[in-house]
């Protein structure tokens, strides 16, 4: 791929005022061509401020991580590499370099974030987040004999790639179901170690039980889905 690869970056937020502008700042602007924070039926400021720190908002009334993702994957302009990144400051938009690099270099399609390699903040990685990326990780093995050590948000992948996948997750499975594609279509893959800090305001996954719960059942649901029907979709 060549050096000057166009770069769209795609920011599902809800509710994340407090937080969105500083992730929208700590992008390499040398390095992106678009920042496009999806709207997902905030009821604070969230759009307005991404606005103003000079992000395209769209909006995605339909709530879900997922389809927030989906919304923005439509509205991108043709990159060569999609980067997904959570608006809640958790993660270091400033490490995007790492993530990209085995993308340009063509080492790989898909490159996933890893937390759990990298430096992370005391508290910022919750048990429950723990054990379930263990877990995850383990039966994607199992399953799919790929080996993975995180299921983080932080990510970059081929654009056409991307769009080969043909992501349906609405909501909590949308990351591992990409990572589950990513190896029936046989894509390269590799992770990166990024850092991790405790995010502003409250998760809205890890911090509730019920969010935690629901969470993991979808990840498992999502995990056993492909791989006993074995589906391309």
């Amino acid at each position: 791929m060549k050096a000057s690869a166009k770069i769209s970056v795609i920011i599902p937020a809800y509710n994340e005022e407090a937080s969105i502008q500083q992730v929208i700042r700590a992008i390499p602007g040398n390095l992106v061509n678009e920042v496009i924070v999806v709207d997902n039926g905030s009821t604070d400021s969230t759009a307005e401020r991404a606005q103003k720190a000079g992000a395209r908002v769209i909006h995605e009334p339909r709530r879900g991580y997922g389809s927030a993702c989906l919304a923005g994957i439509a509205a991108v302009d043709q990159p060569d590499i999609v980067v997904f990144l959570d608006g809640d400051y958790s993660d270091h938009p400033e490490e995007m370099g790492r993530i990209v690099d085995p993308i340009i270099q063509d080492r790989a399609d898909i490159v996933i974030g890893s937390r759990t390699l990298g430096k992370h903040e005391a508290g910022a990685l919750l048990p429950q987040a723990r054990f379930g990326n263990a877990l995850a990780a383990w039966l994607l093995r199992l399953l799919y004999g790929v080996h993975y050590t995180d299921l983080g948000p932080f990510r970059a992948i081929r654009y056409d790639k991307l769009c080969q996948l043909r992501m349906q997750d609405t909501n909590f499975g949308w990351t591992v179901e990409m990572q589950i594609k990513a190896a029936q279509h046989h894509l390269r893959s590799c992770e990166v170690p990024v850092s991790y800090r405790k995010r502003i305001g409250v998760s809205k996954i890890t911090g509730t039980l019920s969010g935690t719960l629901r969470a993991g059942y979808k990840i498992l649901y999502t995990i056993f889905r492909y791989g006993f029907t074995g589906r391309r979709s």
